[in-house]
Protein backbone atom coordinates (compact mmCIF):
# COMPACT_ATOMS: atom_id res chain seq x y z
CA UNK A 1 0.00 0.00 0.00
CA UNK A 2 1.17 3.62 -0.86
CA UNK A 3 0.19 6.79 0.77
CA UNK A 4 -0.49 9.62 -1.75
CA UNK A 5 -1.93 13.34 -1.64
CA UNK A 6 -5.37 13.30 -2.59
CA UNK A 7 -5.70 14.94 -6.55
CA UNK A 8 -9.29 15.63 -8.39
CA UNK A 9 -8.49 12.54 -10.67
CA UNK A 10 -9.01 10.51 -7.33
CA UNK A 11 -12.96 11.17 -7.03
CA UNK A 12 -13.87 8.12 -8.74
CA UNK A 13 -11.61 6.44 -6.04
CA UNK A 14 -13.49 8.26 -3.57
CA UNK A 15 -17.38 8.05 -4.36
CA UNK A 16 -16.34 3.95 -4.44
CA UNK A 17 -14.95 3.82 -0.79
CA UNK A 18 -17.72 2.17 1.19
CA UNK A 19 -17.89 2.96 5.28
CA UNK A 20 -20.19 0.89 7.12
CA UNK A 21 -22.95 2.39 10.00
CA UNK A 22 -20.66 1.14 12.28
CA UNK A 23 -17.32 2.88 11.10
CA UNK A 24 -19.80 6.00 10.36
CA UNK A 25 -20.02 6.09 14.49
CA UNK A 26 -16.94 7.33 14.66
CA UNK A 27 -15.43 8.75 11.42
CA UNK A 28 -16.86 10.49 8.28
CA UNK A 29 -16.84 9.57 4.40
CA UNK A 30 -13.99 10.98 2.84
CA UNK A 31 -16.19 12.86 0.33
CA UNK A 32 -17.40 14.99 3.91
CA UNK A 33 -13.43 15.70 4.67
CA UNK A 34 -11.89 16.40 0.71
CA UNK A 35 -13.80 19.34 0.20
CA UNK A 36 -12.99 20.78 3.68
CA UNK A 37 -9.01 19.91 2.43
CA UNK A 38 -9.36 21.24 -0.52
CA UNK A 39 -10.63 24.57 0.94
CA UNK A 40 -8.29 24.77 3.98
CA UNK A 41 -4.42 25.24 3.13
CA UNK A 42 -3.05 23.92 6.40
CA UNK A 43 -5.66 20.23 5.79
CA UNK A 44 -4.30 17.37 3.86
CA UNK A 45 -6.30 14.50 2.39
CA UNK A 46 -4.17 11.49 2.04
CA UNK A 47 -5.37 7.92 0.16
CA UNK A 48 -3.84 4.88 1.37
CA UNK A 49 -3.94 3.07 -2.38
CA UNK A 50 -3.64 -0.55 -3.30
CA UNK A 51 -3.94 -2.12 -6.72
CA UNK A 52 -5.69 0.87 -7.77
CA UNK A 53 -7.89 0.82 -5.09
CA UNK A 54 -8.66 3.28 -1.95
CA UNK A 55 -8.18 0.41 1.36
CA UNK A 56 -7.61 3.82 3.15
CA UNK A 57 -8.16 7.11 4.12
CA UNK A 58 -7.58 10.43 6.70
CA UNK A 59 -6.59 13.75 6.60
CA UNK A 60 -3.91 15.49 8.10
CA UNK A 61 -4.68 19.34 9.55
CA UNK A 62 -2.01 21.68 10.72
CA UNK A 63 -1.87 24.82 12.62
CA UNK A 64 -5.69 25.75 13.48
CA UNK A 65 -6.23 22.09 13.52
CA UNK A 66 -4.17 20.84 15.96
CA UNK A 67 -5.01 23.44 18.90
CA UNK A 68 -7.43 21.79 20.49
CA UNK A 69 -5.31 18.66 21.32
CA UNK A 70 -1.97 19.96 21.41
CA UNK A 71 0.07 22.94 22.22
CA UNK A 72 2.72 22.25 20.25
CA UNK A 73 3.27 24.61 17.38
CA UNK A 74 5.01 21.79 15.53
CA UNK A 75 2.24 19.11 15.93
CA UNK A 76 0.10 17.58 13.00
CA UNK A 77 -3.49 16.05 13.24
CA UNK A 78 -4.55 12.70 11.98
CA UNK A 79 -8.35 12.78 11.28
CA UNK A 80 -10.83 10.42 9.78
CA UNK A 81 -8.81 7.31 9.54
CA UNK A 82 -10.63 4.51 7.99
CA UNK A 83 -10.16 1.76 6.14
CA UNK A 84 -13.02 0.65 2.82
CA UNK A 85 -15.61 -1.66 4.36
CA UNK A 86 -14.68 -4.40 1.65
CA UNK A 87 -11.16 -4.20 3.06
CA UNK A 88 -11.43 -4.62 6.75
CA UNK A 89 -9.17 -7.10 8.08
CA UNK A 90 -6.82 -6.94 5.49
CA UNK A 91 -3.65 -4.83 7.40
CA UNK A 92 -4.50 -1.56 5.54
CA UNK A 93 -5.02 0.07 8.74
CA UNK A 94 -2.36 -1.28 10.65
CA UNK A 95 0.14 -0.50 7.10
CA UNK A 96 -1.05 2.86 7.15
CA UNK A 97 -0.13 3.45 11.24
CA UNK A 98 3.05 1.90 10.05
CA UNK A 99 4.25 4.34 7.24
CA UNK A 100 2.29 7.54 8.89
CA UNK A 101 5.67 8.47 10.49
CA UNK A 102 8.04 8.54 7.80
CA UNK A 103 5.09 10.02 5.70
CA UNK A 104 4.79 12.94 7.65
CA UNK A 105 8.68 13.29 8.03
CA UNK A 106 9.28 13.11 4.29
CA UNK A 107 5.87 15.49 3.70
CA UNK A 108 6.12 17.57 6.22
CA UNK A 109 9.69 18.41 7.69
CA UNK A 110 8.82 20.71 10.24
CA UNK A 111 6.35 18.68 11.91
CA UNK A 112 7.98 16.77 15.57
CA UNK A 113 4.54 15.61 16.69
CA UNK A 114 1.18 13.32 15.36
CA UNK A 115 -1.74 13.56 17.68
CA UNK A 116 -5.22 12.26 17.47
CA UNK A 117 -8.48 12.18 18.94
CA UNK A 118 -10.09 8.78 19.47
CA UNK A 119 -13.17 8.43 20.69
CA UNK A 120 -13.93 6.61 24.59
CA UNK A 121 -16.08 3.98 22.84
CA UNK A 122 -13.69 3.00 20.08
CA UNK A 123 -11.97 0.64 22.08
CA UNK A 124 -10.75 -1.09 18.89
CA UNK A 125 -9.32 2.01 17.16
CA UNK A 126 -7.43 2.62 20.98
CA UNK A 127 -6.13 -0.34 20.98
CA UNK A 128 -4.49 -0.12 17.44
CA UNK A 129 -3.33 3.33 18.22
CA UNK A 130 -1.29 2.15 20.98
CA UNK A 131 0.41 -0.98 19.16
CA UNK A 132 1.81 1.80 17.00
CA UNK A 133 3.03 3.77 19.78
CA UNK A 134 0.64 6.36 20.29
CA UNK A 135 0.53 7.62 23.88
CA UNK A 136 -2.25 8.37 25.78
CA UNK A 137 -1.97 12.53 26.77
CA UNK A 138 -4.49 12.81 29.41
CA UNK A 139 -6.02 15.59 28.03
CA UNK A 140 -9.73 15.02 26.77
CA UNK A 141 -11.87 16.85 24.54
CA UNK A 142 -15.99 16.93 23.55
CA UNK A 143 -16.16 16.06 20.34
CA UNK A 144 -19.69 16.15 17.96
CA UNK A 145 -19.82 12.15 18.66
CA UNK A 146 -18.67 12.03 22.51
CA UNK A 147 -15.93 12.27 24.63
CA UNK A 148 -12.35 11.99 22.60
CA UNK A 149 -9.16 10.69 23.91
CA UNK A 150 -6.00 12.57 22.98
CA UNK A 151 -3.23 10.23 21.72
CA UNK A 152 0.63 11.43 20.84
CA UNK A 153 3.23 9.84 18.48
CA UNK A 154 6.49 11.45 18.76
CA UNK A 155 8.62 11.73 15.93
CA UNK A 156 11.46 10.74 16.68
CA UNK A 157 14.63 13.15 16.13
CA UNK A 158 12.97 15.86 15.56
CA UNK A 159 12.30 18.58 18.06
Amino acid sequence: MELINYRETHTSLVDAYVLSEEQLRFTAHPSKTIPLCMAEPNRHAILGIENDRLVVYFALHEQEGVQPYSDNPKAILLRTLSTEYNELGKGYGKAALQQLPEFVQLQFPHVNEVVLAVNVANGFARMLYEKYGYKDTGRRVKGSKGILIVMSYLLEGRV
